[in-house]
């Protein structure tokens, strides 16, 4: 199976997707884990993407693709966080997939309104080590500043503070909304209420991909 989950910056994809991952045995593609390991393996793709992340620019369509065609196996099923991010790599992603006979089986929307996801946010701390995800508010690490898991620096990002996180969000939902119309066209596109616990939304989640697995 080929999953999309689909959401905005604060909607849980991270935390979904790990207990997805967990439960289904799917291999978790995260754009931004690719290309951490593709600059830290100072590989020709990784290289090539340090340059324009470096200038502050955006990563190319091609080389985002390129990257994750490198890490697809016909013979697993994936879920893919943080791609497709544009229609662009969505008609790239169905490209690739042509050859072997696959297709996105589902692509799943975490909707949450702007203002729940700003004040997301503005709570959300991450370690600088493993990338745990913690929150001020309803997750805190065990000692302050101090991964449970890892012992490393707990630190809100940068890109998670206020006007940053706003400009963010508007980018996103700017990009998603041609997507989130090409996969309803597909018949695939399915959509989950993020605002709820992350428990209750897991759940739903299951459910979706148990009925997809079923058809499948």
């Amino acid at each position: 199976m080929i999953i999309i989950l689909l959401g905005s910056p604060g909607s849980g994809k991270g935390t979904q997707s790990k207990i997805l991952s967990a439960r289904y045995g799917f291999v978790h593609l995260a754009t931004g884990d690719v290309f951490r390991a593709e600059m830290q393996a100072k590989t020709p793709l990784g290289l090539k993407a340090a340059d324009y992340v470096k200038a502050g620019r955006l990563v190319p369509d091609t080389v985002v693709t390129e990257m994750v065609a490198g890490r697809l196996d016909s013979r697993k099923d994936y879920l893919l966080d943080g791609f497709p991010r544009n229609l662009d790599q969505a008609t790239a992603l169905s490209r690739l997939l042509s050859p072997a006979g696959q297709t996105v089986n589902l692509a799943i929307f975490l909707s949450l309104p702007r203002q729940e996801a700003l004040r997301r946010l503005s709570s959300r701390m991450v370690c600088v080590k493993c990338g745990e995800v913690y929150n001020a508010a309803s997750r805190p690490p065990r000692t302050v500043g101090k991964c449970d898991a890892c012992g490393g620096e707990v630190v809100v990002r940068e890109d998670d503070k206020d006007a940053t996180a706003e400009k963010r969000i508007m980018i996103f939902e700017d990009l998603t909304k041609p997507l989130v119309a090409y996969y309803k066209a597909e018949g695939v596109l399915r959509e989950v209420d993020a605002a709820k616990s992350p428990d209750a939304v897991a759940e739903e989640l299951s459910s979706i991909i148990e009925s997809a697995r079923v058809r499948s």
